[in-house]
């Protein structure tokens, strides 16, 4: 009895949620802090990002932090770089452990690193010689545990800090999931609402402006903008699972506030445990999307009482170069 209520939860926040945040193209651009939205993690980028019914460990922190109740008693690290667009470098950095009785908790950091950027003016068309390096930094803390045998709960808050040109910005970010394991084998659900929060405001010392009949400078004021808030209902169905064999097909609906919804699949080969191949697709009806096909491949390898990970992806990327991600993990 006490499944059915909690599916029901489930399902009527994905409902209900999703069509409260269904965007339009009409907003597109005017939301903040967008390195929320920067994929973390070989595995989920290589399946399209349909893996919030079935992402484990560390790995599901970014994707439904529900999953890092999977840790078992163990403990996991992880770390992905990912050469983004524009010869921009976003690095990601999540450990998780599992307490006994109360749950895991998980600590995730995630760095863009945009470069220096030269300032030029209408007077100093040329450089006026002050180099500005931005700097987009996301600190998350994670708890996950098991409700009952087949759900399990997740819920990551997340610290934001913006600095660019003289100005900074803070703020917090609310993701929490749910997984399901549903009573036919090999299929499970997940639920996952991402960057919940107050919208998020530049100040500083950036704004000032100095007004020729003025001696003391005038500071303007920023309008503030919503975060990339998501709801996030996918299903993965193992649909071979046979001796050394395993194949999983994933498939996601994330409904976005300020743009078109997506619709992520993937799938994903299994041999032993130790190979894996995988494949993805991320659509948008938005004119102009960035993301589109995705491929990986993964192995482990067993070192004593330690599981070494070593995952690659690629995946399209229209207009700039595509991306590729490399993720290493260690699980003990």
């Amino acid at each position: 009895m006490k499944n059915r209520i909690l599916l029901f939860v489930i399902v009527f926040l994905a409902v209900g949620l999703s069509t409260a945040f269904a965007g339009n193209d009409n907003r597109t651009g005017t939301s903040g802090a967008l390195e929320l939205r920067i994929p973390c993690g070989s595995r989920g980028s290589a399946m399209g990002g349909s893996v919030v019914a079935n992402s484990n460990g560390v790995d599901a922190i970014y994707w439904n932090p529900a999953g890092l109740a999977m840790l078992d008693g163990g403990t996991e690290v992880m770390f992905t770089h990912l050469p983004y667009i524009a010869d921009i470098d976003v690095e990601y950095f999540a450990v998780g452990h599992d307490i006994e009785d109360f749950g895991a908790i998980g600590v995730s950091l995630k760095v863009v690193n945009i470069g220096d950027i030269y300032e030029t003016t209408n007077d100093a068309p040329e450089g006026t010689g002050r180099v500005f390096s931005p700097t987009l930094t996301v600190i998350g803390l994670s708890y996950a545990r098991v409700l009952t045998s087949n759900v399990n709960f997740g819920a990551t808050a997340n610290f934001l800090y913006e600095s660019i040109f003289g100005v900074s910005a803070t703020g917090v970010a609310l993701d929490f999931g749910f997984t399901y394991e549903t009573k036919f084998p090999g299929l499970s659900l997940g639920f996952a609402m991402k960057n919940y929060g107050p919208d998020l405001e530049f100040s500083g010392n950036g704004f000032n402006v100095k007004l020729e009949d003025s001696k003391h400078p005038i500071q303007s004021k920023n309008a503030s903008s919503e975060l990339p808030t998501a709801i996030n209902m996918g299903a993965a169905y193992n649909f071979l699972n046979r001796d050394v064999h395993s194949a999983t097909v994933t498939g996601n609906f994330q409904a976005n506030n300020q743009i078109n919804d997506f619709w992520k699949g993937g799938l994903e080969y299994a041999h032993n445990g130790q190979y894996f191949l995988r494949t993805g697709y991320d659509y948008s009806p938005q004119d102009s999307y960035l993301y589109g096909a995705s491929l990986g491949a993964g192995v482990v390898f067993d070192i004593g009482n330690t599981n070494l990970t070593f995952e690659y992806t690629w995946t399209q990327t229209e207009v700039f170069n595509d991306n590729q991600y490399f993720t290493m993990k260690a699980s003990f």
